[in-house]
């Protein structure tokens, strides 16, 4: 019995462990069954990632931006190593750049990718090359986007000399512009508040509730404050414009063209939003940045000829005058020379490394000889011509010969410097930027004999050290925009703003007289500068160019002036459409204004700490309100007839 229940008892337990061995069987092919299906559709998902473009792909890794860059992804399929070069629209004759190498890929399916990071301010043109024997196989013009993904797709084509070279779009760019119009439309509105305002408040029934309200002395200067009429006031320093003393009234209009000017200076110095368009030109050509300072120039030789002339008429002794101009001169020269070598936490001043041209001086410079020059001939030449004369209508003109002469030999000075003066290394009469410029074959040759007559005679170290010619051009000479061969035509810029208030002094409350002579003034200038540029950047006979201040660069921006001045004076002084406020404020106080926001620029409202410096638009809001801050302190001096005299 014993026995028979062991021998069940062995049979029972071969049958269970041939059971557990069927079970194991069976979960054995389902674990081969399962595992195949898994390499299956790894396998399957691999060649699907790797078909994918590069935007898609899990591991691509996007570089972090800054502004104006954007992100490409070169892929490679060609099975040759590949060289990635780039020059910018905006560099002329410029070699491209080497961006780097793109290993070789595996072919057809399986490139090889490699990211790099482009400047977005000016279109591209991407050069690919293999690496050996430097051939070419493609070039791609792009404009790439702001803080937007690319690939550049490199694929083989029938011939083995030539392959394909298409650019996509993995991720769309930010609008780095719509700051500007959001700014734009603000201040818009603002102007259109300020014109609702100042009509109703002329309304009968406002002035009676004003009246009503206020005291009537508060409330007349309110209804009869500085955003209407001009008050009279007296003569102030050359930077001021003013009808002569017989007159006693300001051109308002003179004094907002200032004012516009300085508001931009003063905008575009504070970094202008970082935008390039505000920032001066790398060489040839003009942006918004490049227009302030010249029209500067041309408003204080405006005012030159008229605040001398008053004096003239009331019988103030030649030496005195003199000795003003010489002295305003002298303490613009050296105002300039302490606010562009600030050390205010950097210890003593070094004497080795002082700048000594800057804006200051040079308008400083400018003005002593334009005044000094006017004074001397304009002393006994403001008779009262008959209109029978046969010259009488160019007697504005003709009146003052003497210094046009000595202005057109300055500029004969200027020309003959310019283009026979040798250069050591450098071809004779050079203008462009060296660096990479011209094929890179004149890298030390930055401004031709403006930059060498500057190195000669001040030193290297005396100058200005990064000039805006390195931003595109990678120059590595120093050289000053506000260098002594550029102050000729700056003279120049000057003069024909004298010849302006030349006009306004000759043709007093001849509206006609004085709005078609501005006009003819600009149209004879603008076919000047066609005919020396040649209607281009940088193929003319003498480029525009506001770091050589070349003489194309004077009559290019004396049309400007000219054409401004004219709208300003008709709209301003003749129909009273528009009070020129709030332009009108600093252009009372250019000086404190200028020197001001030089002084301040580090310190708190006009600059503060940003949650992120990559940013147009918290640099716009900076620069905008930093901006707005000085229109306003000019108000408020001006409300308090506190104005800084030189």
């Amino acid at each position: 019995m014993q026995k028979r229940n062991t021998l069940d008892l062995k049979t029972e337990d071969r049958e269970e462990e041939a059971g557990k061995s069927d079970v194991m069987a069976s979960e054995g092919e389902y674990r081969r069954t399962v595992s195949a299906v898994i390499v299956l559709l790894l396998a399957v998902s691999a060649a699907h990632v790797t078909n994918k473009p590069a935007s898609s792909r899990p591991h691509r890794k996007t570089p972090v931006l800054k502004m104006d860059q954007a992100a490409l992804l070169v892929s490679n399929q060609v099975k040759d190593e590949m060289i990635l070069s780039v020059v910018s629209d905006h560099c002329y004759q410029c070699l491209p750049q080497l961006l780097g190498t793109v290993p070789p890929g595996q072919g057809p399916g399986t490139p090889t990718t490699v990211g790099f990071v482009v400047g977005t301010q000016h279109a591209l043109t991407l050069q690919i090359n293999r690496t050996f024997g430097n051939q070419e196989l493609c070039k791609v013009y792009f404009h790439f986007g702001e803080q937007g993904n690319y690939s550049l797709w490199v694929k083989n084509l029938i011939e083995p000399s030539q392959a394909s070279c298409d650019i996509v779009t993995d991720s769309e760019p930010v609008n780095s512009y719509l700051p500007i119009l959001f700014a734009f439309l603000v201040f818009a509105g603002l102007a259109a508040l300020s014109t609702i305002w100042s009509t109703v408040r002329r309304l009968d029934a406002v002035r009676n509730l004003l009246l009503h309200l206020g005291s009537t002395v508060e409330t007349e200067r309110l209804i009869n404050s500085e955003l209407g009429t001009p008050n009279r006031l007296g003569i102030t320093a050359s930077m001021e414009s003013i009808i002569p003393a017989t007159a006693g009234r300001r051109l308002r209009s003179l004094d907002t063209f200032r004012g516009l000017a300085l508001v931009i200076m003063v905008f575009v110095n504070y970094g202008g939003g970082r935008y390039w368009f505000f920032r001066h030109e790398s060489w040839n050509g003009l942006t918004v940045a490049d227009l302030v300072f010249p029209w500067f120039v041309f408003i204080m030789g405006t005012s030159v000829g008229l605040s001398l002339s008053g004096s003239l008429r009331r019988g103030v002794k030649l030496t005195h005058l003199l000795g003003k101009i010489f002295w305003r001169s002298l303490q613009l020269f050296l105002i300039g020379v302490i606010i562009i070598n600030p050390n205010y936490c950097q210890g003593p001043l070094s004497w080795d490394s002082l700048r000594i041209p800057g804006v200051l001086q040079r308008l400083g410079f400018t003005y002593l000889v334009v005044a000094g020059l006017d004074v001397v001939v304009a002393q006994n030449r403001l008779p009262n011509l008959s209109s029978d004369t046969c010259w009488y209508s160019l007697h504005d003109v003709f009146l003052y010969w003497p210094a046009w002469l000595c202005v057109i030999a300055l500029e004969i000075v200027w020309l003959c410097l310019t283009f026979l003066l040798p250069v050591p290394g450098c071809p004779t009469g050079y203008l462009g930027p060296g660096g990479i410029g011209d094929f890179h074959q004149y890298p030390n040759c930055t401004g031709g004999a403006a930059g060498y007559i500057d190195r000669w005679l001040l030193g290297e170290k005396h100058i200005y050290q990064t000039p805006s010619s390195r931003v595109v051009y990678q120059s590595s000479v120093p050289f000053d925009p506000e260098g002594i061969l550029g102050s000729i035509n700056s003279i120049l810029m000057a003069f024909l703003g004298l010849q302006a208030g030349k006009i306004l002094l000759h043709y007093r409350d001849q509206h006609r007289q004085i709005i078609t002579r501005f006009l003819i003034w600009g149209f004879v200038l603008g076919i000047l500068s066609a005919v020396l540029t040649m209607c281009s950047s940088n193929k003319g006979f003498i480029p525009v160019n506001k770091n050589l201040w070349s003489f194309s660069y004077v009559t290019t921006l004396s049309c400007f002036a000219f054409v401004v001045l004219k709208i300003f004076y008709y709209i301003i002084d003749v129909k009273k459409w528009w009070s020129g406020a709030p332009f009108f404020y600093p252009g009372m106080n250019s000086i404190l204004v200028y020197v001001g926001h030089e002084v301040f620029e580090e310190y708190f409202p006009f600059r503060w700490k940003m949650s992120n410096n990559q940013s147009h638009a918290e640099h716009l809001t900076q620069n905008l309100l930093a901006t707005s801050i000085w229109v306003f302190i000019a108000y408020l001096l001006y409300r308090k007839k506190i104005f800084w005299k030189i």
